[in-house]
C-alpha cells in the first residue's frame, strides 16, 4: 500500500526522493517522511536528518523547507495507514533506540506484538503505534548481539518476522551503504551508470526517468547497495543470488496529467490510444497504417489474434476442464465479463472468485484446471496468495496484469500484459478496459484453437474490436453533457445501477466507481433481481442507472424500467445510439455507438467512469486520492 523511494549515489538525494514520492503518492497519502545522511568532513561523524509530516508529500516539503537536506544517501516513504492512526509520530521513517538506524517499510509484520513485548523486556522504548518501529529495533538488537554488519543483521532479523515487507534501511555509521529487502510486497532497484548510483522504489514509476536497467527483488531477498560496487543480492540464509537486470521502458508522459485537472480524467481519455497499444502486434494484419479500420474494409482485411501465451501453452489450455478467475475489485468485474467470453467462445466452464476468499476456501483445484489471475498492479497480495495455492495444486497459472515485471507476472506460468501504461488514479479506468480487451483476444484465440468458435463470428468480433477505440472517442465527446448530468446527482445519498447479460458487470463497476471517489452509497444488480429486494428502495430521491443497450434482453430491461417509473424513480439510461423508445421514457440518456453485445462493456463503462468523476468533482472531492484507499493493495 505504501510507497518507498531510496537513493545512494553522487547526486543530491532529497530532490530525487521528493519527486519520487509525488509519483508514488497514489499508493498512500496520509503521511510522508524522509531520512538523509548529511555530507561530512573527514573528522566529523555523519548526521542523520529525519523529516516527517502528517498529510501529503507537499506537507513534508513544507516541514523540510529551510532545513538541512544535504546528503547523497536517503530513503523516503508515503504512508497508507495499517497499524497506528495517521500522525507525524506514526509516519515513516522510524529510528532505532541508538539513533543510528532508520527504516521505511511497506507491508504488515503480523507478529509485531510478540516481538515488541520481547524487545521491551530488553530495554527498548517504542514511541509509535506501528509494526514498522518494531522492525528497526529488532535489526538494531540483532546487530548488537554479535556486532554484525548491517546486511547480516537485516537478514537475521527478517528470519524472525512473520508477514509482508518491503524495506529500506540506512545506518549513519555506514553512509556508503543502503540495504533493502522484500517479501510479498514489491521492490525494484534501478542501476545508474558504472554502479555510481542506485535507485530503489516500490515500482518503476519514480525511477524510470533516471534508468531503464532494473532488478525486481524476489521474496526473501536482501540487497546491498554501495557506491562504486556491483549490487549484491542474498537470500535470508546469506547465500548469494544472481542479479537479474531487466530493461524497463515506461512512457514518462503517462506519469503526468498532460493538461488534465486529474489523473483519472486523463486516464479515461487515454483509453482509445492505450487500447490500440493493447491490441498492437496481437491483432495481426489490422490496418494500423490508418487511425482506425473503416467499416467497409471489414471483408477485405482478414484479421487474427496471435498471443504467445496461447501458442506456447496450447496443450495445457486445450485440455483445460475448467478455468477459475481470481481477482479483486475492478479486476473481479473484468473477470465476470471474462467468464462470459470464455464460456461463449471456448465452451470451457469458468468460475470467478474473489482472491481474498479463494485463498482460504476449500476449493478443489485439479491439475487440468487453469487459474487465471487478473490484477492491474500485479502486486495484489490476495491474488498472489491465490496463485500460490493454485500452483501447489498443479494447475496452470495464467496472469493478466499491467505492471511489467510485477510479482504476478513472475509467479505466473504464462500470461498476457495489458500494456495500457502506468495508471496513477486510484480508481481504475483504463486498466479495466485493457483487461476486458485482453480477455476478448484470449477467448477468440483459444476458441479458434479449440474449434469452438465459428469463423464468421470470429471475424465479426475481431473486426469490431479494432473499431472500439474510435467508438470510445465518440462516447468521450459527450463529456460535457455527462458533466451537466452529474450536477443533478451530487446531492444524492444512494444510487442503484442495473444491467443484464454482458452489462451486468458494468453495473457493478459503475457502482464501485461512484462509491470510491464520490462517497455515495451505490449498489449494482442484475436488472431482473431488482424485484427481489432493491425495488423497496425506489422513490423519487433514488437515482437508477440502467445500462440498456440493444441485445437479446432489451425488451426485458425495458420492463424493469417500467417498474421503476411506476414508483417515481429517476432514471439515467445508457442506450444504443438512436434509441428513441427509451429516450421518451426516462429522465436522461447517454448514447453509445452500436457494437456487438460481447464488446458493449468497453463502451458502456465509459459513461460510468465519467459520471463518477464529475459527481466527485462537483462535490469538491479529491478524485485521484480518495479517502481510505490506495492504488496497490499489497497487504492482506
Amino acid at each position: 500500500m505504501c510507497g518507498i523511494v531510496g537513493y545512494i549515489g553522487e547526486r543530491k538525494a532529497y530532490p530525487i526522493l521528493i519527486e519520487g514520492l509525488h509519483k508514488l503518492e497514489y499508493r498512500g497519502y496520509d503521511s510522508a517522511g524522509c531520512a538523509l545522511i548529511s555530507e561530512t568532513t573527514q573528522n566529523e561523524s555523519a548526521i542523520l536528518n529525519i523529516y516527517k509530516a502528517k498529510g501529503k508529500v507537499a506537507d513534508l516539503e513544507a516541514v523540510s523547507s529551510g532545513k538541512d537536506i544535504s546528503g547523497t544517501l536517503g530513503i523516503a516513504h508515503t504512508r497508507w495507514a495499517t497499524h497506528g492512526v495517521p500522525s507525524e509520530t506514526n509516519a515513516h521513517p522510524h529510528i532505532s533506540e541508538s539513533g543510528n538506524l532508520t527504516l521505511v517499510h511497506n507491508g504488515i509484520i503480523e507478529n509485531y506484538a510478540t516481538l515488541r513485548d520481547q524487545l521491551t523486556k530488553r530495554g527498548y522504548t517504542f514511541h509509535s503505534e506501528t509494526d514498522t518501529e518494531v522492525l528497526v529495533q529488532l535489526i538494531e538488537y540483532t546487530m548488537s548481539l554479535r556486532n554484525d554488519d548491517l546486511i547480516t543483521s537485516v537478514r537475521i532479523a527478517l528470519k524472525m518476522v512473520i508477514g509482508a515487507y518491503a524495506i529500506c534501511v540506512i545506518d549513519k555509521r555506514h553512509p556508503e551503504q543502503l540495504v533493502c529487502a522484500r517479501k510479498s510486497s514489491p521492490m525494484v532497484v534501478g542501476m545508474g551508470e558504472e554502479n555510481k548510483e542506485f535507485f530503489v522504489a516500490s515500482d518503476a514509476s519514480p525511477i524510470a526517468e533516471y534508468t531503464k536497467n532494473m532488478c525486481y527483488l524476489d521474496d526473501e531477498q536482501v540487497a546491498l547497495l554501495q557506491r562504486g560496487h556491483d549490487m549484491q543480492l542474498y537470500n535470508l540464509d546469506g547465500e548469494e543470488a544472481d542479479v537479474l537486470v531487466k530493461e524497463v521502458n515506461l512512457d514518462l508522459n503517462m506519469l503526468t496529467k498532460g493538461g488534465f485537472p486529474h489523473f483519472m480524467l486523463k486516464e479515461i481519455f487515454d483509453q482509445p490510444n492505450v487500447l490500440n497499444d493493447c491490441m498492437r502486434g496481437r491483432v495481426v494484419n489490422a490496418p494500423y497504417s490508418r487511425p482506425w479500420a473503416p467499416q467497409e474494409d471489414m471483408g477485405t482485411n482478414p484479421l487474427s489474434v496471435v498471443l504467445s501465451a496461447v501458442t506456447n501453452h496450447r496443450r495445457e489450455l486445450l485440455r483445460a476442464k475448467r478455468i477459475v478467475i481470481v481477482s479483486c475489485g475492478t479486476s473481479w468485474h473484468a473477470g465476470l465479463i471474462g467468464k462470459q467470453l470464455l464460456e461463449h467462445f471456448c465452451k470451457i466452464p469458468t468460475e470467478v472468485a474473489y482472491a481474498s476468499e479463494f485463498r482460504y476456501s476449500d476449493s478443489v483445484i485439479e491439475h487440468d484446471d487453469v487459474v487465471m489471475a487478473i490484477s492491474q498492479s500485479g502486486e495484489t497480495a490476495d491474488t498472489l496468495a491465490a496463485m500460490e495455492k493454485a500452483k501447489k495444486a498443479g494447475a496452470l497459472v495464467f496472469g493478466i496484469v499491467n505492471g511489467v515485471g510485477s510479482s504476478i507476472s513472475r509467479v505466473s506460468d504464462t500470461g498476457v500484459y495489458i500494456h495500457v501504461g502506468p495508471e496513477i488514479g486510484v480508481a481504475s479506468t483504463k486498466a479495466f478496459t485493457g483487461q476486458v480487451t485482453v480477455l476478448v483476444m484470449l477467448a477468440l484465440a483459444l476458441g479458434m484453437a479449440k474449434g469452438t468458435v465459428e469463423q464468421n463470428e470470429y471475424d465479426e468480433v475481431l473486426h469490431e474490436l479494432v473499431l472500439i477505440p474510435e467508438k470510445i472517442e465518440k462516447v468521450l465527446k459527450q463529456n460535457e453533457k455527462i458533466e451537466r448530468i452529474a450536477q443533478t446527482y451530487k446531492y444524492a445519498h444512494n444510487f442503484l445501477y442495473l444491467g443484464r447479460g454482458w452489462n451486468y458487470p458494468v453495473a457493478l463497476e459503475g457502482a464501485l466507481k461512484l462509491k470510491e471517489i464520490s462517497y455515495i452509497h451505490a449498489e449494482g444488480y442484475p436488472a431482473a433481481e431488482m424485484k427481489h429486494g432493491p425495488i423497496a428502495l425506489i422513490d423519487a430521491e433514488m437515482p437508477v442507472v440502467f445500462i440498456a443497450t440493444h441485445h437479446q434482453l432489451y425488451q426485458k430491461i425495458i420492463s424493469n424500467m417500467q417498474e421503476v417509473i411506476s414508483r417515481n424513480g429517476h432514471i439515467l439510461a445508457i442506450v444504443t445510439e438512436g434509441d428513441e423508445q427509451i429516450k421518451k421514457m426516462v429522465d436522461e440518456v447517454i448514447e453509445i455507438p452500436h457494437t456487438i453485445a460481447c464488446l458493449a462493456p468497453l463502451l458502456t463503462v465509459i459513461p460510468m467512469q465519467l459520471l463518477s468523476y464529475h459527481v466527485a468533482v462537483a462535490k469538491g472531492l479529491n478524485v485521484d486520492q480518495p479517502r481510505n484507499l490506495a492504488k496497490s493493495v499489497t497487504v492482506e
